[in-house]
């Protein structure tokens, strides 16, 4: 990997937990959601209380919104390309489980929006949403535009004090199953493995498709 994402320092991101601003709740089945049978957990509020409109920066340079970027079953992650272990392990279980599912016959992918705008430029977001796979989507932005994003999703980050060059984020570690149209359906923790998740995307999709 290149060296521009490889931190200099000892302190990890923090966990998704630290940073997240939504109650889950283990959830039990009910007769009007069409994915009941999918799910693993739930969002205080509902489903419709996580995500919402964003405009980014795409890595081929491309201003797009959501409905741009959400054009299949997605698997949505905030992290930054200089953290110096979280995210690259997130990223490549993410695009483990993409694997998984293309080997199964399903048509998902995966997007990384950069919470660190000030050193992920296009051209760096692209070539790490590359290193992990062909269908990762890279987006950055303005600072603004990231931390409407960041705000939809009820996600956690903040840069931590100290060098200015070999700075780190703090940030929430949550991946985000996103549909065209629907919107949110569903999170995975970071103990999530791939295969897991390959499955249970698997099972939304079954489910949408029905």
């Amino acid at each position: 990997m290149n060296t521009r994402n490889i931190a200099i320092g000892s302190v990890v991101a923090a966990v998704a937990l630290l940073g997240a601003t939504f109650v889950v709740t283990q959830l039990g089945p009910t007769s009007d959601d069409q994915f009941a049978q999918c799910r693993a957990s739930a969002v205080s509020g509902g489903a419709s209380a996580i995500g919402g409109p964003f405009e980014l920066v795409r890595d081929d340079g491309v201003t797009v919104t959501d409905v741009d970027v959400f054009t299949k079953p997605t698997l949505l992650y905030f992290g930054y390309t200089f953290c110096p272990d979280v995210c690259p392990l997130d990223n490549m279980r993410n695009a483990d489980a993409l694997r998984l599912l293309d080997e199964r016959g399903y048509d998902a992918q995966a997007a990384f929006i950069s919470i660190d705008p000030e050193r992920d430029t296009v051209e760096v977001v692209s070539e790490f949403s590359d290193l992990f796979h062909e269908n990762m989507i890279g987006l950055t932005g303005s600072m603004e535009q990231v931390k409407a994003a960041s705000k939809a999703y009820k996600t956690y980050f903040k840069k931590q004090d100290g060098d200015p060059e070999y700075y780190l984020v703090d940030h929430s570690t949550f991946a985000y199953l996103v549909f065209p149209e629907i919107g949110f359906v569903e999170f995975f923790k970071r103990e999530d493995e791939a295969d897991e998740m390959a499955d249970r995307v698997a099972c939304f999709i079954d489910a949408w498709d029905k």
